[in-house]
């Protein structure tokens, strides 16, 4: 049988991190709530990114991964901000 070297997280950091994902929603509620205008889908976006990073890093467990690895999703997260921040800027300028 092969030994993992991985290390086993405890259940505290799991309810930390849960409240931290529900303090998450409630501020995501909140800005839809407070009219933001054109600023309100950018700051939920940016909080999207947060509680995505906290489920990456936490419940899939990417914090006890390779190097290569972090980059990699570091690379396409990158990516995929870029994206949504050039179609944002073509709506704010459009309209």
């Amino acid at each position: 049988m092969e030994q993992s070297d991985k290390k086993i997280s405890n259940p505290g950091s799991y309810l930390i991190v849960w409240l931290a994902l529900m303090l998450l929603t409630v501020l995501t509620v909140v800005v839809a709530e407070s009219g933001l205008g054109k600023h309100g889908a950018l700051v939920s976006v940016a909080i999207a990114f947060m509680k995505s990073g906290l489920i990456l890093f936490f419940f899939m467990h990417l914090k006890d991964e390779k190097y290569l690895i972090k980059v990699m999703l570091l690379l396409a997260v990158l990516t995929v901000a870029v994206i949504i921040g050039l179609t944002f800027s073509d709506i704010w300028f459009r309209y």
